[in-house]
């Protein structure tokens, strides 16, 4: 009897062990290209007048965090939790440790720059919450994010970090 709950104990205490051994976060995905951040709300009243407005400064960070490996993002997509999505369609290589800004408004997109604009005047985060989802071109995740003003934005300053 006592052997067998010796064996019992050492069996559960190295499952607990591989558990311990997993990623805190479960929604966790392997990919080199994440959020880094979003400037959810713009900065003074919002406008979407495509001339005078300010969607151009409400943008969405994406990050190559790989220690080698170049990304393009062509094929990506980010997403809204309403479905709201822009996909990337041109060429846009992202070196290890570079990043990205995906813009709201129309502008030039440039590498030097960092840039690439949606081309589009409508805001697409909500400034009280939203969810953030980036996708692969073959369709699977590569990493999604929730937030609430309140919740997560402590300073109040309508930007949200991640992956620090």
């Amino acid at each position: 009897m006592r052997i067998r709950i010796v064996a019992i104990t050492a069996v559960a205490a190295g499952t607990l062990g591989a558990l311990s051994a997993s990623p805190a976060q479960a929604t966790e995905y392997s990919s080199a290209l994440k959020i880094r951040g979003i400037q959810y709300d713009a900065p003074g009243r919002d406008s979407n007048n495509c001339r005078t407005g300010n969607t151009d400064e409400e943008y969405l960070t994406i990050k190559n965090y790989s220690a080698g490996t170049t990304v393009n993002l062509k094929g990506y997509v980010v997403k809204d939790k309403a479905g709201n999505r822009f996909q990337f369609t041109a060429n846009h290589n992202l070196e290890p440790g570079d990043y990205v800004k995906l813009r709201g408004g129309n502008g030039t997109d440039s590498d030097r720059n960092n840039a690439v604009y949606r081309d589009n005047c409508n805001f697409l985060w909500n400034n009280d919450k939203d969810s953030i989802y980036l996708y692969k071109p073959s369709g699977a995740g590569a990493d999604s994010h929730a937030y609430t003003k309140t919740g997560n934005d402590r300073d109040g300053n309508g930007y949200i970090g991640y992956h620090n």
